[in-house]
Order: structure tokens, then sequence, then C-alpha cells
């Protein structure tokens, strides 16, 4: 899950930058300036809300590899370590999908608490 959430590129809206050289001599600030004016502009991605959707499908997926792993492990159908290693993977899951909820809340409470 942390994998699909530091690949969220469409959230950004400097993306398509990585063309864009550093080197001193061929780049110059008014080049750089045009390309990220034309770059926000064209930001073409995926919504918020697929990006939400997709994080919780890939949290409840990982769940149930480590539910899946802790059902086979007690059969004997796999080994110790692999179901350690799933379960601890499934924990740091959703500690990942806890704090992201936390902070989606806190937001939309200081979002609640605005003057209009």
């Amino acid at each position: 899950m942390i994998d699909a959430i530091k690949n969220i590129s469409s959230l950004s809206a400097v993306r398509g930058l990585g063309s864009i050289t550093t080197d001193q001599s061929s780049s110059s600030s008014n080049s750089l300036a045009s390309t990220l004016g034309s770059t926000i502009g064209n930001v073409t991605g995926t919504s918020f809300a697929s990006v939400m959707s997709n994080v919780a499908k890939d949290t409840v997926n990982t769940l149930k590899e480590a539910e899946n792993a802790s059902f086979a492990g007690i059969k004997g159908t796999m080994s110790t370590r692999e179901v350690v290693d799933k379960v601890m993977q499934a924990d740091q899951t959703l500690q990942t999908a806890i704090a992201l909820r936390d902070k989606v809340v806190s937001a939309f409470l200081d979002i609640t608490k605005m003057q209009i």
C-alpha cells in the first residue's frame, strides 16, 4: 500500500518535470517557467476519489492475503517466516491506513472550522 501511495503522481502539480535538464548551460529560467506553466495547465490524471479507492482496495487485499497466510500457516502449507512476513506487511498497511484516515478527518475538521 505504501508503494501505491508513493506512486501517486497525478496529485502533483509539477508532474512531467523529469524531462527538464538540470544542466545550467542548457536551460534558462524562462524555459523552465514556460514548461512549468504548460505542465500545470495540462495536468490530466485520475481523480482524488479514484486514488483513495485504489488505496482502500489495496489495503483490503493485503489484509485478506495476511488472513489467508495465517490459515495456511495453521494448516502447515506455508512456512512460519512467510506467515510472519504477510502479517507484518498487513500490520504496516493497517497503520498507514489509520494514519491516512486521521489526516483526512483532521483536514475535514479544519475545513469545517473555517469562517466563510
